[in-house]
């Protein structure tokens, strides 16, 4: 995009009410050039884009405001279009987009984060196919995400959807009381032996002086019931390719029974419930509310989370700890080293939301023309921050938030603008460095904290297996041995020692019974089709 388009724009604002007016319509009448440098020339034509409405209070208008105004006096004008939105509720986002893809209303370009939805409307025939679009109208786009990523939208060799980009791979983190080692005169535990042994110190000597002290916080969610990096520790480095995707194909935060080493996992969990030195009500603790007291009320040690979980404002972790306890100190640690002497971090994939555009739709190459110019740098700086020196200002070649687009027409229902910025699923400066210090300083006051949890949480990360054919029997019996899973562990890590190894092949025969086998089987289905010479 020209400078000269930006500022434009700035001019036109005050008369912007005619392009505005435009976006109810439905128009396909032929208008003139409006910009003067339309490279478009043929009738008037209306875009339809589905952005998410997060029902967000004194959230703008979604389909009138600052961003969309941008979106149609640059792109607009340029290609003789309107851009229209058409929200989406957010919590609806799947069910809403079966029903307009079903009536064959769906606009020009949608979008879901679920990989087993886009390759049902692949198969189904309900999906335009984007080879020749891509390669006659998408130089910048395809340049920007490149085959690596490109090929999370490919199906059946042919390109049916457009994958965002995501920025930050990072799953969880463990954290520990910085001080409390200090006050024991500890290092930072780095094996699995040394992370034990520091929760004795922590149990027996109850550094923080509290009531009640919990060396390794824990609890049990039914969306989230894992054992966080604890398996790497105990996995083989050496594992085939075959073993990696058919028995790690869940992220790390899942359960993964048959997996070698993850009853090991379970069993050093046993035995640190048992020695009291983990939540002892874990697995009542669904929501994690009670963590997050015990955590803010400085009675944890050390506790695994998201990679930024302290430093965010909601529960506002670290913020509570401080209030509670002013001298407390939270560091991200590395304890899950393997057998190689690595610490394995299974993270998300590179890709983003699956941005699609139906076969019924008229405007194939306009829409890949509007994410082609998305793709743009300086687009993609003025819709995650809007102008210069009046939104944000820049630092160091990082742009800082001047809180202009907390309200009003300029707010951002979501960080970084994603809902209109689709191609990014988080900061995109175009540098990973400038991009870890534009994502710490959406930190204000742990900048430091995030930058250290960014590099400590990056090392050894490692993608999850990529499968060009989703697994079916996943989508189907995901959720419940999800819940199957949280009754497994709860049931495992509170049992007697002596009787885990008999009680895990029991439940996890079960488990395969329940639908467990049938996931393994696709998998190893998917794997084979997919790996076939």
């Amino acid at each position: 995009m020209k400078v000269k388009k930006l500022r434009s724009f700035f001019a036109s604002l005050t008369t912007l009410a005619l392009a505005t007016a435009l976006i109810g319509c439905q128009s396909n009448e032929s208008s003139g050039n409006q910009s003067g440098t339309t490279e478009d020339t043929t009738e008037h034509r209306t875009l339809t884009v589905e952005v998410f409405d997060r029902g967000k209070p004194g959230q703008p208008d979604l389909n009138n405001n600052y961003w969309t105004k941008y979106i149609n006096e640059t792109f607009g004008k340029e290609h003789n279009a309107t851009v229209k939105f058409v929200p989406v509720p957010r919590t609806q986002e799947v069910d809403k987009l079966n029903v307009l893809m079903a009536a064959g209303e769906a606009p020009d370009i949608v979008f879901t984060y679920n990989q087993g939805v886009v390759y049902n409307y692949a198969q189904q025939g309900g999906l335009a196919e984007l080879d020749s679009a891509l390669k006659e109208h998408g130089s910048t786009l395809t340049n920007y995400l490149g085959d690596d990523l490109l090929k999370y939208g490919n199906f059946n060799g042919k390109q049916y959807a457009i994958p965002g980009k995501r920025t930050v791979l990072l799953g969880m983190n463990t954290f520990i009381r910085k001080d409390w080692l200090d006050k024991l005169g500890l290092p930072v535990p780095t094996t699995p032996e040394e992370f034990y042994n520091t929760m004795v110190a922590f149990k027996e000597k109850n550094p923080g002086n509290v009531s009640g002290v919990i060396p390794y916080g824990y609890a049990l969610q039914p969306a989230y019931p894992g054992l966080g990096y604890i398996p790497e520790a105990f996995k083989p480095s050496d594992l085939s390719e075959k073993e990696f995707a058919t028995l790690q194909t869940s992220p790390g935060y899942q359960d993964n029974w048959n997996l070698p080493g993850f009853k090991q996992a379970v069993q050093y969990m046993n035995k640190m419930y048992n020695e009291g030195l983990i939540s002892q009500g874990f697995a009542t603790d669904k929501d994690a509310k009670q963590l997050d007291a015990d955590v803010s009320n400085g009675k944890v040690g050390a506790f695994t989370t998201n990679w930024d979980g302290p430093y965010r404002t909601a529960p506002g972790t670290l913020a509570n700890l401080k209030k509670n306890v002013p001298d407390a100190e939270l560091v991200p640690i590395d304890p899950w080293m393997n057998d190689a002497g690595n610490y394995p971090k299974a993270g998300y994939a590179p890709n983003g939301m699956y941005i699609l555009i139906p076969k019924a739709s008229k405007n194939v190459d306009l829409a890949i023309k509007y994410l082609n110019w998305m793709a743009d740098p300086e687009v993609t700086l003025f819709l995650q921050n809007g102008e210069e020196g009046v939104d944000y200002n820049m630092v160091n070649g990082v742009p800082v938030q001047t809180g202009t687009t907390n309200s009003g027409e300029k707010m951002m229902t979501v960080a970084n603008n994603l809902d209109y910025d689709i191609l990014s699923n988080g900061i995109e400066l175009g540098d990973p460095e400038k991009n870890v210090a534009a994502i710490s300083a959406g930190y204000p006051g742990f900048e430091k904290e995030v930058e250290n949890a960014l590099k400590v949480g990056s090392v050894d990360y490692y993608p999850p297996y990529y499968y060009s054919t989703p697994n079916s029997a996943d989508a189907k019996y995901n959720a419940s041995l999800k819940n199957v899973s949280a009754q497994m562990l709860a049931k495992l890590i509170t049992a007697e020692p002596t009787e885990v190894e008999g009680l895990y092949k029991t439940l996890v025969d079960q488990y395969m019974v329940q639908g467990g086998q049938a996931v393994y089987d696709e998998y190893v289905k998917n794997y084979e089709a997919q790996n076939k010479k």
